[in-house]
């Protein structure tokens, strides 16, 4: 028998200290909640855990982030809304003032609503904010500039799916047929015009006649007329005028007849077809956003007349230059101002939205003039164009946010199944807690008693002591 060293009180004691670290530790867990309190609780847990808490509140943000989207695009389409109003009411005015049951002083009259009008447009286009941020005055499009060789393509727009980045644009396979015809001394003209073996499929190649008659110089106007090779009329036009721009569509020819007297002369000119290939980056090694699309446009000779096509994302406004050869090269940068949506909790989780200009002038209708019978009746397809173009902004900014609303669905279904993940690696089991703690506490109990049992032991010495 030993009294220096009581061996079973101190396994007693180390027993006892285990259970109360036990005890402590679920105590901590029951009074918190977590399983996981530091570190040394679970150290592979808690990584895991911290990074699934980041997910779930960058995607609670996200959330907060596209319902922010949708005030802004509500914010711009509901001005939009006005703009549609605005236009309709133009509308309504051209309309009115095509009638000829009205006077000179009417027009005068309704021309000063339509200019009040035309300054709302503008005003709507230049003041609806969100958050201090213009909305609709074009700082929140897209910009594509020309950097290189601007006499070939002279203005570009591109769609809000388009990157920032400079690309490469090719012509090719350009086809053109133009030619000039003249007026003879009587005032009536007859001129026989081969139409070149590139012409478009509306027009068949072969011999065609136009015919100029009723030349009245003092209202400087003709008739235009598109004979076959056997003189028959093929289509005709009256009273074309015949100074500053005047043309006349005639069965897939454009037939400028600006300085016919008479004698002069006339430009004809057939569409052109090219192919066009627009590249990422320059040189055929990018990867491609559109190839071998085909256009038609019409040019005078040596006019500086423009027309635009269409290529994947970009819209291209060419000029007689752009066709002038067999092809062409130009590059030009892309600056994507649409406004930048972080719908996601990582990096590059966001999606874009542009709001275009939509002021009178990018709308068309800024120099709508009611005043005459003639330009009451042009500015109803003017401003047709102009609805149109509201619309589809309009159409452009819905779909942007029926999208958002299923973002936000998906992100918060998203966080929900992330959090359910995280709370069963870092949350306590309140019940399993609970039954841990009662197994500790009788275990506390027990080793309390053992130890009072085991410090009792050494006492049996005094009996040998006698």
């Amino acid at each position: 028998m030993r009294i220096n060293t009581n061996v079973a009180a101190l396994n007693s004691y180390n027993q006892l200290k285990d259970t109360q670290n036990n005890l402590s530790k679920s105590l901590e867990r029951l009074s918190s909640g977590k399983r996981i309190n530091s570190a040394a609780d679970d150290a592979a847990g808690l990584a895991i855990s911290e990074k699934m808490n980041a997910q779930i509140n960058g995607l609670s943000q996200a959330q907060r982030n596209a319902q922010d989207g949708i005030s802004m695009i509500q914010t711009a389409e509901g001005a939009l809304k006005e703009s549609h109003s605005i236009l309709q009411r133009m509308r309504e005015l051209s309309v009115q003032a095509a009638n000829d049951t009205n006077t000179a002083a009417d027009r005068e009259e309704i021309q000063k609503e339509v200019d009040q009008l035309t300054s709302e447009l503008d005003r709507i286009a230049s003041d609806t904010e969100f958050n201090t941020q213009k909305l609709l005055n074009g700082s929140k499009s897209v910009d594509a500039t020309m950097t290189a060789n601007t006499t070939n393509l002279s203005s570009v727009d591109a769609e809000t799916s388009v990157e920032s980045g400079t690309y490469n644009v090719a012509i090719s396979n350009v086809s053109t047929a133009t030619t000039n015809f003249s007026a003879n001394g009587t005032g009536i003209a007859k001129a026989d015009i081969t139409a070149g073996t590139a012409a478009s499929t509306n027009v068949d190649a072969g011999n065609y006649q136009i015919q100029i008659s009723d030349v009245d110089s003092a209202a400087s106007t003709a008739d235009v007329s598109l004979l076959d090779s056997e003189g028959n009329v093929l289509d005709s036009v009256n009273d074309v005028t015949t100074t500053g721009s005047g043309s006349a569509a005639l069965g897939g020819f454009t037939v400028d007849t600006s300085g016919v007297s008479a004698a002069g002369t006339a430009n004809f000119t057939q569409d052109i077809t090219a192919d066009i290939t627009v590249t990422e980056d320059s040189g055929a090694t990018g990867e491609e956003v559109a190839k071998n699309v085909s256009v038609k446009a019409s040019y005078a000779s040596g006019a500086d007349k423009t027309s635009e096509f269409s290529v994947g994302d970009f819209t291209f406004e060419a000029t007689s230059n752009a066709v002038a050869g067999t092809g062409s090269n130009d590059d030009f940068s892309v600056q994507n101002k649409a406004v930048t949506l972080q719908i996601g909790a990582n990096e590059e989780q966001n999606t874009k939205a542009s709001m275009n200009d939509m002021s009178s002038e990018a709308l068309g209708v800024k120099s709508v003039d009611l005043t005459t019978q003639e330009g009451a009746d042009n500015a109803i397809a003017t401003i047709d164009k102009a609805i149109a173009d509201v619309s589809a902004e309009r159409s452009k900014l819905g779909a942007v946010q029926n999208r958002l609303d299923h973002t936000i669905n998906n992100l918060n279904t998203s966080q929900e199944n992330l959090t359910a993940a995280e709370s069963r690696i870092s949350d306590v089991d309140m019940a399993k807690e609970m039954m841990n703690m009662s197994k500790q506490q009788i275990l506390s109990q027990a080793g309390t008693a053992m130890l009072a049992q085991a410090n009792q032991m050494p006492q049996g010495v005094l009996q040998l002591l006698g």
